[in-house]
Order: structure tokens, then sequence, then C-alpha cells
């Protein structure tokens, strides 16, 4: 793992807001090999944590979902007043991802961002629900919950937050995501039921809006977005380029061999910053 670094204010040295996926961290692999990258190229990189992620305990009944553009927004509010001669991009991974170009096309020419990528981003969340409740994708689905039951038990070991939260040992609420979003986080956000949370989270019907240079990274083959959820050229504004390749998985596009593979994000990525930031 990195040991964190001091941000400093440089034009000469941009800053690239790192957000991860569902359940991730600083930890994260993706994260590690991106950070290790970008700081070998002479970019500085914050992570956020979304909201009980990482070793810090959410003390709020609330917690994060695929649309909540809110708390990047802040934080890079917060940076750029520190940081005000410092340019500030962002990436995303998955959710990360989703929430990146929601927050970008939310912002339009108001953005406090000069670039954006996003890896694998569940775009339309009704399409993507129903993909990873089919075949081998029960499991990594499978996986994700229990790592979501883990985070609500921990958090209901506060009686504060207890009467906030579901009942957890409910099994049915950990039967999948449309049950849990539907149960958990639509009405603990403020969306209607599980359905006006996929609709209203979702960033593919507002691509077109997105006013800042926008790398789009997506593989046909995700096992777990449908393939309907990536869009086509004529749904995205022409800020946004899309690289969208017949293989790589979810987060993945490892190239090599077993050996020696070749993490193709961890080129792409910083070249396509460093095009937009003047590296």
């Amino acid at each position: 793992m990195h040991t964190p670094r001091a941000l400093f204010d440089s034009p000469r040295h941009p800053l690239v807001l790192l957000l991860h996926g569902l359940e991730g961290s600083v930890t994260s692999s993706y994260i590690q090999g991106m950070m290790q990258q970008l700081l070998e190229r002479g970019l500085q990189v914050a992570v956020m944590h979304f909201r009980g992620c990482g070793e810090t305990p959410n003390r709020l009944p609330r917690a994060y979902h695929s649309g909540d553009s809110d708390d990047p927004r802040w934080l890079a509010a917060k940076l750029t007043r520190l940081y005000p001669n410092t340019p500030l991009a962002a990436v995303g991974y998955s959710l990360g991802g989703n929430v990146l170009l929601k927050w970008l096309a939310e912002d339009g020419d108001s953005s406090p961002l000069v670039a954006g990528v996003a890896v694998s981003a569940p775009m339309d969340l009704h399409a993507c629900s129903h993909r990873i409740n089919r075949g081998f994708s029960r499991v990594y689905q499978r996986h994700l919950l229990e790592s979501l039951r883990k985070s609500l038990n921990r958090k209901a070991q506060d009686p504060q937050l207890r009467a906030a939260l579901p009942d957890i040992t409910d099994k049915n609420l950990f039967a999948d995501f449309r049950r849990f979003d539907d149960a958990f986080t639509a009405p603990l956000h403020g969306f209607r039921n599980v359905d006006d949370y996929y609709t209203r989270a979702s960033s593919k019907p507002l691509l077109g809006h997105v006013r800042r240079p926008t790398l789009i990274i997506h593989a046909i083959d995700d096992p777990f977005i449908c393939p309907s959820a990536i869009p086509g050229p004529g749904e995205v504004s022409d800020t946004v380029e899309l690289a969208i390749s017949a293989n790589g998985g979810h987060v993945g596009f490892v190239a090599g061999s077993l050996w020696r593979p070749r993490y193709w994000l961890e080129s792409r990525i910083p070249a396509f910053l460093a095009e937009q930031l003047g590296g």
C-alpha cells in the first residue's frame, strides 16, 4: 500500500481524484495500481472513500449509492479552495464511474473538473440489476451483498443508527440487489422505491449534458453490466470519447501473459489525462 503524500498547490502537478467501486477502498488493487502510475507521472492523487468504506466508520444513517454525486462535489469544492492553482481531474470505477458521469452531467459548464474517466460504469441501473442476477454474475452479486450485510451489521451496533435500518436479520433483504435497494438504498436516500432510484441515479440519460473532456471505458463482455447500458455516439455529448472493446471484463482489461500481465487501464488512463491536463 502506498504511503499518503501531502498535497501541494501547483499548476504543474494536477490532482486526480479517484472514486472506487461498490465496497472498495484505497486498498483495492485497481486503485493502488492507478495511484502508482499517476504518481510516477508527476500527478497528485486523492482517493475519496464513499461513506462507510475504508476504515472510517459511517456514523450517519445514510450510506452511499450509485447516484450519490453530492459527496464528490463537496470534496472537489474543498480541494479547489485549498489548491486553487491545481487542475483537478477524476477517475471513477464501476459505481464510482456512474457517480462521476452523473456529477459531470449535472454540473455541465460549471464542473470544477478539467477532465474525467469512467471505467465499467453501470450507466443504466435498471438493465444492470437484471444482468447481475443471471448466470455467473450471481456469484459476484452474493459476494457484494455479503460485504454490504457485514457493513450494516457493524452499523447496527450503534443503538442510535439501528432504528433507521431495515431488519438486517431478514435474509430476503440480501437475496439480490433489487430487493436490497428497494428495502434499504431507496428509502434511506429519499427515493420513492427501487425503480425511482434506478431511474434518477442512472447516468446514461444525462450523458448529452457532459461538458468536460471525458473518456468512458467499457467492455461488451462485462459480466455484470448489460450491453444495452452502453451508450452509443448519439447518446453522449461531443466532449465524450467512447472506448468500447469486445473484451476486458469488469475493471479488468488485462493483456499479455499469465506471467507478464499488462494492465491496459494503467497506460490508457494516464495518457488521456496527460493529453487533457497538458502533461
